[in-house]
């Protein structure tokens, strides 16, 4: 949907985007301040993005166990229901032992981040020399180096690296939902 499109839209409803743009500013204000607690108190952080991640896990694993009982043949429904308890069992350790979750996250997030950069450097030596290439270079190096950064200050850094990651998220989707609700606000 254009932003077009949106402002037909809210004018069919009796309202216009500049009235609502109000509630979008506030809500990339409240964004901006919940990244900051979360650089503030890193520990804190860490701990709510385990707990989400636990609470994802539940979630998914019940799903997969609820669509095994629409598989046939049953051989088939008896996997699904065994991968939504391992979903689940996952889930609920996060939530008994936080801290090993924490550490689990991190290690997987700078192998994740190593092996992504490795992927788009292999991408870039398929690309023909242009500007593009060297953006795609550089853009691999950088989460190569910070993929073996973590690794390297695994498992010490667990919590510094979890809340920056969130606090960081939270205050750059904060940004753009006040640049979103300034983009209605200033529109006729």
């Amino acid at each position: 949907m254009t932003a077009t499109d949106m402002q037909a839209d809210a004018n069919s409803r009796g309202g216009s985007l500049q009235a609502r743009s109000g509630w979008v500013i506030a809500l990339g204000v409240i964004y901006v301040v919940a990244g900051l607690v979360a650089l503030s108190s890193l520990a804190f952080a860490a701990t709510v993005t385990v707990f989400m991640v636990g609470i994802m896990m539940v979630v998914s694993g019940v799903a997969e166990v609820i669509s095994a009982f629409q598989v046939r043949p049953w051989s088939k429904a008896l996997l699904w229901v065994l991968i939504g308890g391992l979903y689940i069992a996952a889930g609920i350790l996060a939530f008994e032992n936080p801290m090993l979750t924490a550490k689990f996250l991190t290690l997987l997030l700078g192998l994740s981040l190593a092996a992504s950069g490795i992927a788009r450097v292999a991408l870039a030596a398929t690309m023909k020399a242009s500007s593009s290439r060297s953006a795609v270079i550089i853009s691999a190096l950088l989460t190569i180096i910070i993929g073996v950064m973590i690794l390297l200050h695994w498992p010490v850094a667990t919590l510094l690296v979890l809340g920056v990651f969130l606090g960081v998220d939270l205050i750059s989707a904060g940004i753009g939902w006040i640049t979103v609700g300034m983009g209605f606000k200033s529109r006729p």
